[in-house]
């Protein structure tokens, strides 16, 4: 922080299962480690991956409605929506307590924006366990979300699963869910356009004098004129969104607004966490 980080994402496979040892010697959960970062000066935003529906605790809920410095998106895969198909990869969670979860982290941060992930064609999965991940997806509504066929992978049970998906009628499941995905990211982007989002500014962009940002969500932000400020979050105006990115523009009095530009400012930071 004190060299110019402002974001900072605290890694690990199922990072939510964080189990650490806070300065008192006491047990630290990521809510506690998360709220002892929003301490830190300078320190504006915090993001944390990959976390697992079955570790999200209340205590970290609460962080959400209450550390301003947690960005209001989470990445939270549930990887089908089908009961059946959940048990086969002894997810050991159900569709009902992941909606059940999200209905309530949505109540303590109700701006929040979700992505997941989703495996399409795992063995023994039939179209009613397709519709009900499609069913899920529209219950949820994703700001994005990342999507792929099953694979084997030697040494796993369900590599020697029985009534393995054939690979057309998997891959035509794949393309319907990405289909479905790919409208929900493009309308919550266009939702964007007319507000005014805090920008952090990464890098420069491909044009003159153009600088990509990341919104609160996550979002890549192409702004032109605005490579004097990377490394600073900046209020823009959000002219348009696509399907990968929005664009948008600087306030009129923006120079004014901005504070000093740190030495050796850098936008963003990757710290890993180890879980429990």
């Amino acid at each position: 922080a004190a060299r110019g980080v402002r974001e900072i994402t605290l890694l690990g496979q199922n990072v939510n299962a964080y189990n650490g040892e806070g300065p008192d010697g006491r047990r630290s959960s990521l809510a506690h480690l998360a709220a002892a970062l929003a301490e830190i000066p300078g320190l504006d935003r915090i993001r944390y991956t990959t976390s697992h529906p079955n570790d999200f605790s209340d205590d970290l809920i609460a962080a959400h409605r209450d550390l301003q410095q947690l960005m209001p998106y989470l990445h939270l895969p549930v990887q089908s929506g089908s009961d059946r198909i959940l048990r086969l990869m002894n997810r050991r969670h159900g569709r009902q307590a992941y909606l059940d979860l999200i209905d309530r982290i949505r109540e303590a941060r109700p701006d929040l924006a979700l992505s997941s992930d989703f495996i399409v064609g795992f063995p023994g999965e039939t179209d009613r366990d397709f519709e009900d991940t499609l069913d899920l997806v529209r219950r949820v509504g994703y700001a994005s979300s990342f999507s792929f066929l099953y694979s084997p992978r030697p040494g796993t049970p369900a590599a020697t699963m029985a009534a393995p998906v054939p690979d057309e009628v998997a891959r035509s499941r794949l393309h319907a869910l990405q289909a479905l995905l790919t409208n929900q990211q493009v309308a919550f982007n266009a939702a964007q356009a007319g507000r005014t989002l805090p920008v952090l500014f990464e890098k420069r962009g491909r044009h003159s004098r153009q600088a990509i940002g990341r919104s609160p969500f996550l979002q890549s932000v192409h702004v032109d004129d605005a490579d004097h400020l990377i490394g600073r979050i900046v209020e823009v105006e959000i002219v348009s969104g696509q399907q990968n990115s929005l664009t948008g523009r600087l306030p009129v009095a923006t120079e004014d607004a901005m504070p000093p530009l740190r030495q050796r400012a850098t936008a963003s930071r990757a710290v890993g966490a180890t879980p429990a």
